[in-house]
């Protein structure tokens, strides 16, 4: 079957661009963007620091490369960073924070997403002998496992942050999502932190590509240090193209794929006798967990095998005991190229797969 033809719930981050994009791609205005060439680039980080209010923007190559720019950027080598045991810069971003920024990383658990201001009171430190002192607190919003995390919670964490004299990075991959699904504006959000790293190429559907947004003295610090990383991307005009319908359009477009998302909570929710368990969800993430080891094992070549492709759940020893009462954990993401159809072609799967 040619991938062309399956459908894809792995992640957001399979969406391809929509034709406008790809019309826009083939016609932008480019140059080379290291020297600050290139104009579609420069309308790009306008457009995205107004969105989140934030004086300056800067275009990067990935939601990843903007967090660990984030840290490399605001601490200096050998503090600490304070962020969510579950967040996305502890658990899929290889480590980068201790080889690039040179940090150390304090974990809090926050499986919700919203850090408790409390916990990361105690965690606080200034430098002394034997420890490094704060340098930085993350946030994410959307969390990484699909929840939208009141701003009452983020508001704690500036508060906590401002007394400290400490910045605040957010971790934004999703943060449209976010204000979609708590009924406010990405602005709002990014309002709480000091920086703001989003995607364009999740649930937004551009082919590449993220913004790191902040004052502007700490972006063009940054830019210097997208440099040092490898990150210039010469006539990137190319990519931003997409990435201004991506910003222009697609924000209005997530409801839809947060009501498909709890369509299928719904439905894989009635399937009670195949031993599923539904995760709360409030974005287009639908997280639940199989206590069938076989089941969870065969599940990604049974989907494939329906035209489906879903990612394996992580079956080595310690994963058991970490997803909570022994089962395993999967997430299906909605995205633009998921419609009503696709939606019930998962379910008409599911029930034949898990019960």
């Amino acid at each position: 079957m040619a991938y062309e033809t399956y459908i894809d719930i792995r992640s957001d981050t399979v969406t391809r661009p929509t034709e406008a994009m790809r019309k826009a791609m083939a016609a932008a205005e480019v140059g080379d963007d290291v020297y600050g060439d290139d104009p579609t680039v420069r309308a790009l980080e306008e457009l995205g620091a107004g969105l989140v209010k934030k004086e300056a923007a800067l275009f990067v190559p990935s939601g990843t490369f903007g967090n660990q720019l984030a840290l490399f950027t605001c601490c200096g080598r050998g503090t600490e960073v304070i962020l969510g045991e579950e967040c996305h810069i502890i658990q899929h971003e290889a480590g980068a924070a201790s080889v690039i920024a040179g940090v150390q990383t304090r974990t809090i658990s926050a499986p919700d997403g919203a850090l408790p201001a409390d916990a990361v009171a105690s965690r606080l430190r200034k430098r002394e002998l034997h420890f490094p002192a704060t340098s930085l607190i993350c946030v994410e919003n959307a969390h990484s496992l699909g929840r939208a995390v009141p701003l009452a919670a983020m508001i704690a964490i500036q508060e906590l942050a401002s007394q400290w004299g400490l910045p605040v990075h957010l971790d934004g991959a999703r943060v449209f999502n976010a204000a979609c699904a708590l009924g406010c504006t990405a602005a709002d959000i990014a309002a709480r932190a000091t920086t703001v790293m989003f995607c364009l190429s999740k649930g937004l559907c551009a082919p590449v590509g993220s913004l790191l947004a902040g004052p502007a003295a700490l972006i063009e610090e940054a830019r210097y240090k997208r440099k040092i990383m490898g990150g210039g991307m010469r006539q990137a005009g190319i990519l931003a193209a997409a990435g201004i319908i991506a910003l222009q359009t697609h924000p209005a477009l997530l409801a839809a794929d947060h009501a498909r998302a709890r369509r299928l909570e719904q439905g894989l929710a009635a399937l009670g006798a195949g031993g599923i368990a539904v995760l709360p969800g409030d974005i287009n993430l639908v997280f639940f967990r199989i206590a069938d080891k076989a089941k969870a094992a065969a599940a990604a070549a049974a989907f494939r095998a329906r035209g489906i492709l879903i990612n394996p759940p992580d079956l080595s020893p310690s994963s058991n005991s970490s997803n909570s009462g022994g089962a395993w954990l999967f997430r299906f993401a909605t995205h633009y190229w998921i419609g009503d159809s696709e939606v019930e072609k998962i379910l008409a799967a599911s029930r034949e797969i898990f019960l």
